[in-house]
């Protein structure tokens, strides 16, 4: 039995090189199993064959294998591929377009052609395809922008950074600070494209310019304000020891403990995490543990988003250092893609240890979720040494936050009003959306609302008491900033889902 390729002859010659590399690695196995097939005839009871299939059968396997191997190995992104792809890809439309008004401005007399599809110019003719090159190479260049744009991020990546974000260019621990801080502001720049200036500017918060105030002026919250007045006096005793010892024992904040000291607070919505977070970033820069008062505040949601969720978190890192990184719904980095979640924890847990002395990450969430993150990674537990608990507001504190925000925006609450908006609290918790502080502000919303409207309609009223005697105020100028009780409603708003 012989097998040939004689079917390739047949073809022309530009197409027959193609199947001959097609069919090359094909024609070695099939010949093997010719030739065995004819000496099974001639060496049956020889056993020869059994032998050959066995041989055959751990060839094919090994390539089976090594196919496996190669197809399941992490490719590099190739750096001056990238580099060319992108290069001939914004250079095409410019060559294009400048080739299209090199012909235009030649054109002395223009006469368009209907059925002839080119312009005439005396006895020069510019062809149509001129025009046609120009649009697609414009719409190659839309078309490819984005996606050569992650392209050569990954690039970057793969053949300029290791696994750990360092540089591989040079041994990253023995360069003197300036030199880190430069290339640290270079790798910034490359990665800058994957976060738009405005959505950074958005998630970069000033901590507390006067964090004790702010912690007393706090409403509810007991345990939470007393841990934070806890590390703020050690704060202040490392500082004054620090100040002190400095010049004998030379040493540095970072050999304190306050320093690298991570958190987690747990919670339901809208109990103050985001305020407190910003309180112990003003107490951190007070004390000179971080260099800049400011908090990265984000969710679990932005880090996993979409593609190459741990670049974007090393980023984000290196935002926040100096500052602090706050990350609410911090669970949300395990739903969804588990690839990416894997990712941006490992991350995570890697800068949390190594440059714990740089920032500080705070992790916000319910308490049932934020466990089931910690227990998808034991390096959380032993990197995080404050849990700090935020329950949910009493009636009265609601009533309290309630008249704080009415008097941050210039309104007095009418005891009518406050009646009302204990009735319409108490409601409000049966509810699965009552948000503690954030349906304080939204039922304040609501009542500016309906004031401004009864306002408008003569109908405002409250009582007073004056020396024992009660009294009723329908004057509009003396009610004009005064929330009355008609303008509270006591029944939950319906049209939440």
């Amino acid at each position: 039995m012989r097998l040939t390729v004689y079917s390739c002859a047949v073809l022309t010659s530009g197409h027959r090189h193609i199947l001959i590399a097609f069919f090359i690695p094909c024609v070695i196995p099939l010949q093997t199993i010719s030739i065995a097939l004819s000496w099974n005839r001639t060496y049956e009871n020889a056993g020869i064959m059994k032998a050959l299939s066995e041989s055959f059968n751990q060839h094919t396997a090994s390539i089976n294998q090594k196919w496996s191997k190669a197809m399941n190995k992490k490719k590099k992104t190739s750096y001056p591929l990238t580099i060319l792809l992108s290069t001939l890809s914004t250079a095409a439309p410019i060559v294009a377009v400048v080739w299209f008004l090199y012909q235009m401005i030649r054109l002395k007399n223009t006469a368009i052609i209907p059925l002839g599809g080119t312009f005439q110019v005396d006895d020069i003719q510019v062809p149509l395809i001129s025009c046609i090159v120009f649009f697609i190479t414009l719409v190659q260049w839309g078309v490819f922008k984005k996606p050569l744009a992650k392209m050569y991020q990954k690039a970057i990546q793969d053949n300029e950074y290791d696994e750990f974000g360092n540089s591989k260019k040079s041994n990253y621990a023995t360069l003197t600070r300036k030199e880190r801080e430069q290339m640290d502001k270079e790798k910034l720049q490359q990665m800058e494209m994957l976060f738009p200036t405005s959505v950074m500017n958005k998630i970069v918060k000033e901590g507390s310019r006067n964090p004790e105030k702010d912690l007393q002026d706090m409403i509810g919250l007991p345990l939470v304000k007393q841990k934070v007045t806890e590390m703020a006096a050690r704060m202040q005793f490392e500082r004054e020891a620090m100040t002190k010892e400095k010049k004998e024992k030379k040493q540095t904040r970072s050999e304190y403990g306050m320093n690298g000291r991570h958190f987690v607070f747990y919670g339901s919505a809208g109990t103050g995490k985001t305020t407190v977070a910003r309180i112990i970033t003003g107490f951190l820069y007070k004390y000179g543990y971080i260099k800049e008062n400011k908090c990265v505040e984000i969710d679990g949601n932005f880090l996993k988003a979409g593609e190459m969720s741990d670049t974007k978190t090393k980023l984000l890192i290196q935002k926040a250092y100096g500052g602090v990184l706050f990350i609410d719904e911090a669970y949300a980095i395990m739903d969804g893609t588990a690839e990416y979640g894997k990712a941006v924890i490992a991350t995570l847990i890697k800068e949390m240890e190594d440059n714990r002395d740089k920032f500080t990450v705070i992790l916000a969430g319910y308490k049932n979720d934020i466990k089931r993150l910690l227990d998808t990674n034991e390096g959380f537990k032993s990197r995080i040494k404050e849990y700090l608990e935020f329950p949910d507001y009493s009636t009265t504190e609601m009533k309290d936050i309630f008249q704080a925000m009415a008097h941050g925006k210039g309104y007095i609450v009418s005891q009518e009003a406050l009646d009302n908006f204990e009735v319409r609290c108490d409601r409000e918790r049966r509810l699965s959306s009552f948000g503690n502080g954030r349906t304080a502000r939204n039922i304040l919303d609501e009542c500016l609302d309906r004031h401004a409207l009864n306002y408008g309609q003569n109908l405002l009223s409250r009582k007073i008491t004056v020396n024992g005697e009660e009294q009723i105020i329908t004057d509009k100028a003396q009610n004009k900033f005064v929330l009355c009780g008609c303008d509270v409603s006591t029944s939950p708003n319906k049209n939440v889902l």
